[in-house]
């Protein structure tokens, strides 16, 4: 598909990776968000990471229109504990809110602390989304990272739909993919 702005291009994987069905409703992407990790691999919809990319938190730059916007980053796996049954979905793996527009992660409050995927049956879906805040300082901590729902936690905290999401599929490293 033609990029129509560059915005239709970064919904359709989203699509047929059943993140927005599963994970978010439609949206409109109207924030740029990068996602790197290790300095130097970035995250594209649907890519493969293996294993030992993720094992330290990535550096997630964000757009925006100025630095008195503020953004929640929320990063969940819907596939746990297994793809074929995901009865945790969603585990929940990062919350940063109150980021500054124009700026990275580090720049926000980490409210639940980065947990490094460990997909152990399966293919897993890691899902990055970005959410633009009312106000500073009103999205809280959730009692439980297992069957988080990024659905339910938006609504609660007025944050609407998302301005950005990107995901990355990962699977546990065996050892003869190591080689």
């Amino acid at each position: 598909m033609a990029a129509a702005g560059g915005r239709q291009q970064c919904v359709e994987p989203l699509a047929v990776g059943r993140v927005i069905g599963e994970v978010v409703d439609s949206f409109t992407p109207s924030v740029k968000m990068s996602i790197t990790y290790n300095g130097n691999k970035q995250v594209f919809n649907g890519h493969e990471l293996i294993p030992p990319l993720f094992s330290s938190k990535p550096r997630v730059e964000i757009g925006g229109d100025d630095m008195r916007s503020a953004y929640t980053l929320i990063m969940t796996d819907p596939d746990a504990p297994s793809p074929s049954d995901p009865y945790l979905r969603e585990h929940l793996h990062w919350i940063v809110t109150d980021i500054p527009g124009t700026t990275d992660a580090s720049f926000g409050r980490e409210i639940v602390s980065y947990e490094t995927p460990k997909p152990v049956i399966g293919i897993h879906r890691y899902v990055f989304i970005l959410f633009k805040q009312r106000a500073r300082q009103t999205v809280k901590s959730p009692a439980s990272r297992d069957r988080f729902n990024t659905r339910s936690f938006s609504e609660e905290y007025g944050l609407g739909a998302p301005v950005a999401v990107v995901y990355f599929n990962a699977q546990r490293e065996t050892a003869a993919r190591r080689r």
